[in-house]
C-alpha cells in the first residue's frame, strides 16, 4: 500500500525558521520531521511513499536526490571529484516519489493530482509533520473492517486554558484542564493518519 504523505505546508506556526525551509524540513534531531514520519511507516512495512510537494518543494527533492551523500559516511578526492561511499545507511528498498502539486494548492487538490501515481484501491495518507505512535496495522484493518471510502484517526487534544463549553451556539461555560477529566467530553481532532479507498476521487 501506498503511503502519500502532504508536503506542502508552509510551518507558518513554526516561527522564523521556517520562512527558509518547508514545514517537512525542520529537524527532530539531526534528520528532518518527514523522515521521521516515513520511519514510521516503514518499520510498519510501508516503503513506498509519495511526497505531494509545495512551496520550497525544491528543499525536499534535494535532500532526497542527494541521500546517498547526506546519510552515508563518505569520502572526497579533492581534485579528482570523486566521491566514494563507505559505508550503507538503513533506508534500503525506501521508494520515493517526488510530484509537484503546486504552491498554493489545498490538501485535496494535492491529493488529486497525485492520483496517477497511487496505484492500488487503497492508499494511506499523512501529513509531513504527523509524528505519532498509531498502530498502522490496527488502522487499516479497521478501515477494511468498517468498509468505509475514508477512515481518519481521531486524538483527543489536551484541554486548553479556556476553551469553551457550547451549547446551541451558546458559550455555557469554559473548561477546565485540571477538573476535567480526559475522557468527560467528545472532542476529537484529526490525528494525521488516514487510509482512503480510490472511490474517493
Amino acid at each position: 500500500m501506498k503511503v502519500l504523505i502532504l508536503c506542502g505546508g508552509k510551518g507558518t506556526r513554526l516561527g522564523n525558521g521556517s520562512s527558509y525551509i518547508p514545514k517537512a524540513m525542520v529537524r527532530i534531531g539531526h534528520r528532518p520531521v518527514i523522515w521521521h514520519v516515513m520511519k514510521r511507516y516503514a518499520l510498519s512495512g510501508f516503503n513506498d511513499f509519495i511526497l505531494a510537494l509545495g512551496a520550497k518543494g525544491e528543499m525536499i527533492r534535494d535532500y532526497f536526490t542527494k541521500y546517498e551523500h547526506y546519510t552515508n559516511d563518505i569520502q572526497v578526492e579533492l581534485g579528482k571529484g570523486t566521491v566514494t561511499k563507505l559505508n550503507q545507511h538503513q533506508e534500503i528498498g525506501w521508494k520515493v516519489t517526488l510530484v509537484d502539486t503546486g504552491d498554493l494548492a489545498l490538501s485535496g487538490a494535492r491529493i488529486s493530482r497525485c492520483k496517477q501515481y497511487l496505484g492500488d484501491d487503497e492508499f494511506m495518507v499523512t501529513y509531513s509533520d504527523s509524528v505519532g505512535d498509531v498502530n498502522l496495522k490496527k488502522l487499516i484493518a479497521f478501515h477494511g473492517k468498517e468498509k468505509k471510502i475514508a477512515t481518519v484517526t481521531g486524538v483527543m487534544p489536551p484541554f486548553r486554558e479556556f476553551e469553551f463549553k457550547v451549547t446551541k451556539n451558546n458559550v455555557i461555560d469554559f473548561y477546565d484542564a485540571k477538573k476535567e477529566s480526559p475522557g468527560s467530553a467528545k472532542r476529537y481532532m484529526n490525528g494525521g493518519y488516514m487510509v482512503f479507498s480510490k472511490k474517493i476521487f
